[in-house]
């Protein structure tokens, strides 16, 4: 019976994998860039734009993009962490009440 999630494992554990979906994201992030900039459609918008209103220009350099992927990243591993955290609090004061999940694992034959 599963009656009981320690808090500070689940802070530590969900820590790691919300620093592991960061990297994730970032590299992702950086994939879509080189693909969207080596199809040129960074210059098409900004070709465009500059049409519609002249003597505007706006660039989208690679460490920008990566800041504000970073950034992102940093809020999703604060909320990601604070969020299961507190699920186990919950889970834990449920399972005070109503006595727990029960799990039954079996083997296969």
């Amino acid at each position: 019976m599963l009656s009981r999630i320690d808090p500070w494992s689940t802070l530590k554990a969900s820590f790691v994998y919300s620093c592991a979906l960061v990297v994730v994201l970032v590299v992702a992030v950086v994939a879509l860039y080189a693909l969207l900039s080596g199809m040129g459609v960074f210059t098409s918008v900004d070709n465009v734009l500059s049409k519609t209103a002249p003597g505007t220009h706006i660039g989208f350099p690679l460490s920008k993009v990566i800041l504000v992927s970073l950034v992102v990243g940093a809020v999703d591993v604060v909320l990601l962490t604070a969020l299961a955290t507190l699920g186990a609090f919950v889970y834990n004061l449920v399972a005070d009440l109503v006595g727990g999940i029960e799990v039954t694992l079996s083997e296969r034959d």
